[in-house]
């Protein structure tokens, strides 16, 4: 049975961002699972406002920080400042130290800035200047990237690609959509008026829901044929890593939890498997070109259902 919050979140997350119900439900999945995110797309589609509006309707805290290419680590996760009165020096937290960072166009800032995100995306916390400090729960980051082609980014390394759960675009309104849009209310007005669905404490219920949900062994059979096709097959210059397969059935657990389901079938990781597999793969033929929802597809095609 379908939470009712969970509707309630849906829904307000669809009155602002419009026509783009599969991608707000993707980017849900993705933090129900416990994944960070990364919206690829034209500047102006409203990627900046899906990961506000997520944060907001979740009732998490949220710090933006405006990827450039002069940034430096500290200027993400923080700096230790000399205190003369107490002859000490004291940390004080970079804008990483929060539940929801919004890493805007990341791909803007150099690797150097880019690898301050490595540690804490996978292990939750920071080692700066010898000390190990814990982030809080949870800890989401949104990251927002411009495409390749575009003049001043850098390509995000395979290792940074790897730790976002699901990378997702959401693309030009229909004009259905934009028509509302322009015709209705503004929306950093009602990004304002927009009140939490649930506290943090619910989510972290939320996300061992999640974990509750049953996975068949036959089901399990099908996600490692699928990694187990793109590790043996031609087409792709490296196949899917261990932390892929658990990444798709992570995702794949919270897409059932969304249909109200305590099991996982085979057309949830058909589902999420574009999201999942689409910034991880590269094919032989054209090395600077990631993988895209031709290559799920094709993978659903030639791995046969259990």
């Amino acid at each position: 049975m379908r939470s009712p919050e969970i509707d309630a979140i849906l829904a307000d997350i669809n009155r602002i961002i419009l026509g783009k119900e599969r991608p707000i439900r993707q980017a849900l999945a993705c933090l129900l699972a416990r994944g960070h995110l990364l919206i690829e797309d034209l500047p102006g589609v409203g990627k900046t406002t899906l990961a506000h509006v997520l944060a907001r309707v979740l009732g998490l805290d949220f710090q933006r920080i405006q990827f450039t290419s002069d940034m430096l680590p500290a200027d993400i996760l923080g700096v230790s400042i000399f205190d003369r009165a107490s002859g000490t020096f004291h940390f004080h937290p970079g804008p990483i130290f929060t539940q929801v960072v919004l890493a805007d166009e990341i791909n803007r800032a150099t690797p150097r800035a880019q690898s301050a995100l490595l540690e804490a995306m996978e292990e939750r916390q920071v080692t700066t200047e010898g000390q190990t400090r814990l982030l809080p729960e949870p800890f989401f980051v949104i990251a927002t990237q411009n495409p390749a082609y575009q003049i001043g980014t850098f390509p995000l390394p395979e290792s940074q690609l790897d730790r976002f759960l699901f990378r997702i675009e959401l693309g030009y309104p229909d004009p259905a959509a934009e028509r509302e849009l322009l015709a209705g209310a503004d929306r950093r007005q009602m990004l304002a008026e927009l009140v939490p669905r649930i506290q943090p404490a619910q989510l972290l219920a939320f996300q061992r829901q999640v974990r509750a949900v049953h996975a068949s062994p036959a089901l399990i059979d099908y996600v490692q044929a699928l990694v187990r096709h793109t590790r043996t097959s031609p087409e792709w210059q490296a196949g899917l890593s261990p932390r892929a397969g658990l990444a798709l059935l992570a995702a794949a657990r919270a897409w059932a939890m969304l249909d109200g389901r305590d099991h996982v079938l085979p057309e949830d990781v058909q589902a999420v498997l574009p999201a999942v597999i689409s910034h991880r793969l590269r094919p032989h033929d054209d090395a600077g070109k990631v993988g895209s929802g031709v290559t799920a597809t094709r993978l659903i095609e030639v791995v046969p259902l259990p």
